[in-house]
Protein backbone atom coordinates (compact mmCIF):
# COMPACT_ATOMS: atom_id res chain seq x y z
CA UNK A 1 0.00 0.00 0.00
CA UNK A 2 1.49 3.27 -0.88
CA UNK A 3 2.02 5.84 1.58
CA UNK A 4 -0.57 7.97 0.55
CA UNK A 5 -3.42 5.63 0.51
CA UNK A 6 -2.18 4.76 4.31
CA UNK A 7 -2.46 8.51 5.16
CA UNK A 8 -5.90 8.51 3.32
CA UNK A 9 -6.98 5.39 5.33
CA UNK A 10 -5.50 6.68 8.76
CA UNK A 11 -6.89 9.98 8.48
CA UNK A 12 -10.28 9.05 7.34
CA UNK A 13 -10.95 5.85 9.33
CA UNK A 14 -11.90 4.36 5.65
CA UNK A 15 -11.27 1.05 7.22
CA UNK A 16 -13.36 -1.38 4.94
CA UNK A 17 -14.32 1.09 2.01
CA UNK A 18 -12.78 0.13 -1.72
CA UNK A 19 -9.48 2.28 -1.84
CA UNK A 20 -8.21 0.89 -5.98
CA UNK A 21 -4.31 1.61 -6.59
CA UNK A 22 -5.65 3.31 -9.87
CA UNK A 23 -6.41 6.63 -7.42
CA UNK A 24 -4.03 9.28 -7.41
CA UNK A 25 -4.40 9.42 -3.45
CA UNK A 26 -0.98 11.92 -3.22
CA UNK A 27 -4.16 14.29 -4.78
CA UNK A 28 -6.78 12.84 -2.35
CA UNK A 29 -4.91 13.39 0.31
CA UNK A 30 -4.09 17.17 -0.28
CA UNK A 31 -8.02 17.56 -0.90
CA UNK A 32 -9.34 16.31 1.95
CA UNK A 33 -12.68 15.94 0.52
CA UNK A 34 -13.98 14.19 3.72
CA UNK A 35 -15.31 15.94 6.49
CA UNK A 36 -15.34 19.53 5.52
CA UNK A 37 -17.71 21.68 3.75
CA UNK A 38 -17.70 21.91 0.19
CA UNK A 39 -20.12 24.77 -0.30
CA UNK A 40 -18.15 27.45 -1.39
CA UNK A 41 -18.88 31.20 0.47
CA UNK A 42 -21.28 29.55 3.13
CA UNK A 43 -22.12 32.76 4.97
CA UNK A 44 -21.72 35.66 2.35
CA UNK A 45 -24.35 38.32 4.16
CA UNK A 46 -22.70 40.90 6.41
CA UNK A 47 -19.83 43.05 6.22
CA UNK A 48 -17.10 41.03 8.04
CA UNK A 49 -16.18 39.10 5.31
CA UNK A 50 -14.78 36.39 3.93
CA UNK A 51 -16.44 35.31 7.26
CA UNK A 52 -19.97 36.82 7.11
CA UNK A 53 -23.25 35.87 9.86
CA UNK A 54 -22.47 33.51 12.20
CA UNK A 55 -24.81 31.01 13.53
CA UNK A 56 -23.16 31.83 17.10
CA UNK A 57 -24.03 35.19 16.46
CA UNK A 58 -27.97 36.19 17.26
CA UNK A 59 -28.41 37.92 13.46
CA UNK A 60 -28.79 41.59 13.42
CA UNK A 61 -31.92 43.43 14.10
CA UNK A 62 -33.74 45.17 11.20
CA UNK A 63 -32.58 48.49 10.32
CA UNK A 64 -35.47 50.80 10.19
CA UNK A 65 -35.45 53.96 7.96
CA UNK A 66 -36.44 57.44 9.79
CA UNK A 67 -37.38 58.12 6.01
CA UNK A 68 -38.80 55.88 3.51
CA UNK A 69 -35.64 55.40 0.73
CA UNK A 70 -36.43 57.27 -2.55
CA UNK A 71 -35.96 55.22 -5.69
CA UNK A 72 -37.50 51.99 -7.04
CA UNK A 73 -37.79 49.04 -4.74
CA UNK A 74 -35.11 46.78 -3.60
CA UNK A 75 -35.44 42.91 -4.10
CA UNK A 76 -31.75 41.37 -3.45
CA UNK A 77 -29.60 41.18 0.30
CA UNK A 78 -26.51 42.88 0.59
CA UNK A 79 -24.07 40.34 0.39
CA UNK A 80 -20.40 38.91 -1.70
CA UNK A 81 -22.55 36.01 -3.48
CA UNK A 82 -19.64 34.43 -5.25
CA UNK A 83 -19.85 31.13 -5.70
CA UNK A 84 -23.55 31.19 -6.05
CA UNK A 85 -26.27 31.42 -8.79
CA UNK A 86 -28.81 33.79 -7.91
CA UNK A 87 -32.15 35.05 -8.99
CA UNK A 88 -35.14 36.94 -7.87
CA UNK A 89 -38.16 36.08 -8.03
CA UNK A 90 -41.12 38.86 -7.56
CA UNK A 91 -44.36 37.64 -6.21
CA UNK A 92 -48.01 39.53 -6.43
CA UNK A 93 -49.46 41.33 -3.77
CA UNK A 94 -51.20 39.32 -1.11
CA UNK A 95 -54.09 40.30 0.21
CA UNK A 96 -55.37 37.40 1.92
CA UNK A 97 -56.88 38.23 5.32
CA UNK A 98 -58.02 41.86 4.58
CA UNK A 99 -61.54 42.34 5.15
CA UNK A 100 -64.20 43.53 2.43
CA UNK A 101 -64.14 46.51 1.83
CA UNK A 102 -61.10 47.49 3.66
CA UNK A 103 -59.25 50.71 2.09
CA UNK A 104 -55.00 49.76 2.33
CA UNK A 105 -52.96 52.44 1.27
CA UNK A 106 -49.91 50.10 1.01
CA UNK A 107 -49.02 46.32 0.70
CA UNK A 108 -45.61 44.96 1.05
CA UNK A 109 -44.17 43.05 -1.98
CA UNK A 110 -42.72 39.97 -1.56
CA UNK A 111 -39.94 38.52 -3.27
CA UNK A 112 -37.95 35.24 -3.27
CA UNK A 113 -34.23 35.37 -3.60
CA UNK A 114 -32.73 32.07 -4.50
CA UNK A 115 -29.01 30.63 -4.84
CA UNK A 116 -27.71 27.41 -5.61
CA UNK A 117 -24.54 25.80 -5.86
CA UNK A 118 -23.62 21.98 -7.89
CA UNK A 119 -21.23 20.59 -6.06
CA UNK A 120 -18.97 18.16 -8.28
CA UNK A 121 -18.12 15.28 -5.62
CA UNK A 122 -15.39 13.82 -7.91
CA UNK A 123 -13.87 17.41 -8.50
CA UNK A 124 -13.67 17.82 -4.84
CA UNK A 125 -11.37 14.24 -4.78
CA UNK A 126 -13.58 11.70 -3.62
CA UNK A 127 -13.97 8.49 -5.93
CA UNK A 128 -16.14 6.42 -8.02
CA UNK A 129 -15.55 2.90 -5.42
CA UNK A 130 -16.10 5.29 -2.57
CA UNK A 131 -19.66 6.66 -4.03
CA UNK A 132 -20.91 3.71 -5.20
CA UNK A 133 -20.40 0.90 -2.83
CA UNK A 134 -19.09 2.49 0.07
CA UNK A 135 -22.07 5.43 -0.25
CA UNK A 136 -20.52 7.29 2.43
CA UNK A 137 -23.14 9.54 4.83
CA UNK A 138 -23.70 13.20 2.90
CA UNK A 139 -24.15 16.18 5.55
CA UNK A 140 -26.09 18.87 4.48
CA UNK A 141 -27.27 21.93 7.34
CA UNK A 142 -28.10 25.33 6.52
CA UNK A 143 -29.30 28.16 8.90
CA UNK A 144 -31.78 30.85 8.42
CA UNK A 145 -33.09 33.70 10.31
CA UNK A 146 -36.55 34.12 11.97
CA UNK A 147 -37.07 37.42 9.97
CA UNK A 148 -41.10 37.34 11.12
CA UNK A 149 -41.73 38.96 7.48
CA UNK A 150 -44.49 35.75 6.76
CA UNK A 151 -45.84 32.11 7.48
CA UNK A 152 -43.54 31.10 4.42
CA UNK A 153 -39.96 32.64 4.33
CA UNK A 154 -37.67 30.21 3.69
CA UNK A 155 -37.28 26.91 1.56
CA UNK A 156 -34.76 24.37 0.96
CA UNK A 157 -34.17 21.74 -2.39
CA UNK A 158 -30.76 19.59 -2.23
CA UNK A 159 -30.65 16.45 -4.82
CA UNK A 160 -28.48 13.82 -5.33
CA UNK A 161 -27.38 13.91 -8.87
CA UNK A 162 -25.80 11.29 -11.61
CA UNK A 163 -23.12 12.02 -13.66
CA UNK A 164 -24.91 13.70 -16.32
CA UNK A 165 -26.31 16.57 -13.69
CA UNK A 166 -29.65 15.63 -14.29
CA UNK A 167 -30.78 12.28 -13.53
CA UNK A 168 -31.85 12.82 -9.57
CA UNK A 169 -30.62 9.36 -7.01
CA UNK A 170 -32.17 11.10 -4.28
CA UNK A 171 -33.50 14.35 -2.68
CA UNK A 172 -34.61 16.63 0.43
CA UNK A 173 -36.85 19.36 0.35
CA UNK A 174 -37.88 21.29 3.46
CA UNK A 175 -40.44 24.33 3.37
CA UNK A 176 -41.50 25.36 7.07
CA UNK A 177 -44.28 27.05 8.34
CA UNK A 178 -43.22 30.02 10.55
CA UNK A 179 -45.09 30.87 13.78
CA UNK A 180 -45.83 34.43 13.97
CA UNK A 181 -47.96 34.84 17.34
CA UNK A 182 -45.03 35.12 19.59
CA UNK A 183 -41.80 37.54 18.30
CA UNK A 184 -39.13 35.33 18.14
CA UNK A 185 -35.63 36.34 16.54
CA UNK A 186 -33.05 33.78 16.04
CA UNK A 187 -31.52 31.46 13.52
CA UNK A 188 -33.50 28.06 12.66
CA UNK A 189 -31.62 25.62 11.86
CA UNK A 190 -31.79 22.88 8.87
CA UNK A 191 -30.54 19.24 8.37
CA UNK A 192 -31.03 16.23 6.30
CA UNK A 193 -28.41 13.23 5.80
CA UNK A 194 -28.51 11.09 2.45
CA UNK A 195 -27.47 7.38 3.42
CA UNK A 196 -27.92 4.34 1.36
CA UNK A 197 -28.90 6.23 -1.38
CA UNK A 198 -27.67 3.76 -3.98
CA UNK A 199 -24.52 3.65 -6.52
CA UNK A 200 -24.15 6.74 -9.56
CA UNK A 201 -24.18 9.67 -7.26
CA UNK A 202 -21.66 12.16 -8.27
CA UNK A 203 -23.18 15.91 -7.81
CA UNK A 204 -24.91 17.36 -4.94
CA UNK A 205 -27.44 20.23 -6.06
CA UNK A 206 -28.13 23.01 -3.29
CA UNK A 207 -30.72 25.06 -3.97
CA UNK A 208 -32.53 27.61 -1.11
CA UNK A 209 -35.05 30.15 -1.19
CA UNK A 210 -35.68 33.37 1.09
CA UNK A 211 -38.31 35.58 1.57
CA UNK A 212 -37.45 39.56 1.74
CA UNK A 213 -40.32 42.27 2.06
CA UNK A 214 -40.55 46.10 0.23
CA UNK A 215 -42.41 48.72 1.94
CA UNK A 216 -41.21 51.55 3.36
CA UNK A 217 -37.67 50.17 3.50
CA UNK A 218 -36.40 46.68 2.36
CA UNK A 219 -36.35 43.89 5.16
CA UNK A 220 -34.57 40.32 3.69
CA UNK A 221 -34.55 37.02 5.61
CA UNK A 222 -30.82 36.22 5.88
CA UNK A 223 -28.89 33.00 6.07
CA UNK A 224 -25.72 31.50 6.93
CA UNK A 225 -23.65 28.54 7.89
CA UNK A 226 -24.87 26.72 4.77
CA UNK A 227 -22.92 23.26 4.00
CA UNK A 228 -22.38 19.85 1.96
CA UNK A 229 -20.36 17.82 4.44
CA UNK A 230 -19.53 14.10 2.93
CA UNK A 231 -18.68 11.92 6.38
CA UNK A 232 -16.36 8.76 6.05
CA UNK A 233 -19.13 6.76 7.64
CA UNK A 234 -21.28 4.24 6.26
CA UNK A 235 -25.01 3.40 6.78
CA UNK A 236 -27.42 1.11 5.33
CA UNK A 237 -30.99 2.58 3.56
Amino acid sequence: MSEWKQRCEAEWGLQGAPMPDGVDWKAVYEAAPLGKNLLKNPAPHGTTAPHGLSKDVPPPEPDLPEVPPDGPPRFQPDGDFTGWTTSTEVLPYDSSGIPEGAVICNLPTFSWFTMEQVVDLKAEGLWDELLDAFQPEIVVQDWYEESQLHKSIYQLQVKLLGADRSTVISEHSVSPTEELQNYSHNWKAVAHVFSGYGPGVRYVRFVHRLKNSFMNGFFPTLFTGSSVIVKPVKTSA
